[in-house]
């Protein structure tokens, strides 16, 4: 009867089922349809026209249409969970820490004013960068990083054997007194304020929000910018506080998120 049950689950499809597959198809036509108009800008032998973008860089490498679309997928997914955590995290803790709120806003009313956000201006918002690798350190969109060793290595007093898979916790390091002090728990985004060498005392590997090294997210800067831009944004229009039905219970669901979302009250400024 076991062995019945993946076979009777292709027959009989839950609605659930059959909207996931809507979904999934309508991505991949989706998604296909994007690579057939950038390989129709294009003619044999001039692969230097496919552009330097995410998606150029995919088709240079000739992967499988399968693998390109999986590959895209990813892409898209990861971004958008991730994006969406950091902003929903920031959001409850400038509810929480009105007082930062505040600096935020009369910095991003002095370089903006009522106008939208500038791509030159955009790096000048110190105050903003603070809050946002605080609020990376407490509640990191990616709570862990795994690797596999394939050579045996020395990390510190630790010898690593080779073919071994580690699971390097972002969250723990994130909270660990050692690195950040005694008020760990808290937020102080003045933690970062000459940087995150000297936040970490100059272990950079304390700090692990998009990762590290030559595997580092490759829309660090993507996330970075989106999230200055959105919040720059709110805060030129709305002062906010946590709504008082609000329940504090971050989840883990490949990102860490809150499970209830986040509730505010908007004031129109």
């Amino acid at each position: 009867m076991h062995n019945l049950i993946p076979y009777c689950s292709k027959i009989f499809k839950s609605s659930d089922d059959i909207e996931s597959e809507k979904l999934d198809k309508a991505m991949h036509d989706f998604i296909i349809a994007i690579v057939k108009k950038r390989e129709k800008a294009t003619t044999t032998g001039e692969e230097n026209k496919f552009g330097n973008d995410y998606l150029g860089l995919l088709l240079k490498a000739h992967l499988d249409t399968n693998d390109l679309v999986d590959e895209c997928k990813a892409f898209y997914f990861a971004g958008q969970e991730t994006s969406n955590g950091l902003l929903a995290w920031i959001i409850f803790l400038l509810a929480l820490h009105t007082d930062w709120q505040e600096e935020a806003r009369k910095e991003v009313l002095q370089l903006f004013g009522k106008q939208n956000p500038t791509h030159d201006d955009i790096s000048k918002l110190k105050t903003m960068s603070m809050i946002i690798n605080e609020s990376l350190r407490l509640y990191p969109s990616v709570l862990s990083i795994d690797r596999k060793v394939t050579r045996e290595v020395k990390l510190g007093r630790l010898i690593v054997p080779a073919n071994v898979e580690l699971l390097i916790s972002c969250l723990a390091l994130h909270h660990e007194p050692e690195f950040w002090g005694e008020d760990v728990h808290l937020f102080k985004p003045h933690r970062f304020s000459e940087g995150v060498a000297k936040a970490t005392n100059n272990n950079i590997a304390a700090f692990l929000p998009f990762g590290m090294g030559p595997r580092t997210c490759v829309g660090f800067n993507f996330a970075t910018i989106e999230a200055k831009i959105a919040l720059s944004m709110i805060l030129q229009r709305y002062q906010f506080t946590l709504s008082p039905g609000y329940v504090h219970s971050p989840v883990d669901y490949l990102t860490i998120r809150p499970q209830h979302g986040v509730q505010v009250m908007l004031h129109k400024l």
